[in-house]
């Protein structure tokens, strides 16, 4: 396989694994055309799913599929072989139906068992690409092919993202609750621009100690002196 579509292929089953649970080893349901095509085109089945799914892979077939090889006769007694060493899925129908519907119904409607379904019918693949999670596998000229997920599946994948991101309702309940309407802040004067404000000088409080004149007199008693002192002389002068 080539490095680009092993790259492309890896990439497929990590969106399977993230948003739908699948593990190792994968489950792949195989119908009974995969097994006919295999021995014709003599590929080892097992080891190609292994190579193509990126991962260990665990082939399984149902009582309906084996049926619909040993109702062809002898000629595909080499696939029936092949059929049988595969593990039994029980399918739980009493008497045997066509292949195809057997594999829809043990798929189901929401692929709960995580399975990969390998089928060469056209109807079938049809039908498992409107199940969201169900990847698909083919042989086309000796090669096989994981096809792309559907439509369904992508759809499913961005709804799964998007609940990953929403908090749980346990971790909601454990939240604050804040009000539908929560008040409105009334706007008023703007204070002044602290930058553009000018920083205040420290001024020395008026209840602080005066420096004593050297005679030992306050600076105040010295100044009232002085003025009655000139008050005394204009009045002699005038007399």
């Amino acid at each position: 396989m080539r490095r680009k579509r092993a790259k492309t292929y890896r990439k497929l089953m990590s969106l399977y694994c993230m948003s739908f649970g699948f593990r190792e080893p994968y489950q792949v349901l195989v119908d009974s055309e995969i097994c006919k095509i295999a021995v014709e085109s003599r590929i080892d089945l097992s080891k190609q799913l292994s190579t193509v799914l990126q991962g260990a892979a665990k082939p399984m077939i149902t009582q309906c599929c084996i049926h619909e090889l040993y109702l062809q006769g002898k000629s595909q007694q080499p696939a029936v072989d092949l059929a049988k060493a595969f593990e039994r899925r029980k399918c739980n129908h009493r008497e045997a139906i066509p292949g195809y519907d057997c594999l829809e119904s043990v798929v189901g409607d929401t692929n709960k068992h995580r399975y990969v379904v390998a089928a060469q019918s056209q109807p079938l693949r049809a039908k498992l690409r409107l199940i969201p999670g169900v990847p698909i596998i083919h042989i086309n000229r000796s090669v096989m092919i994981l096809e792309p997920p559907s439509e369904e599946t992508i759809r499913v994948k961005q709804l799964v993202k998007q609940q990953a991101l929403c908090p749980a309702a346990a971790e909601l309940a454990k939240l604050p609750q804040q009000p539908s309407h929560p008040p409105r802040k009334k706007k008023g004067p703007k204070g002044p621009n602290p930058l553009s404000v000018k920083k205040k000088v420290a001024r020395p409080s008026s209840t602080g100690s005066i420096p004593s004149s050297p005679s030992g007199a306050s600076v105040g008693e010295k100044r009232k002196r002085e003025e009655n002192n000139d008050h005394m002389t204009a009045t002699r002068k005038r007399k």
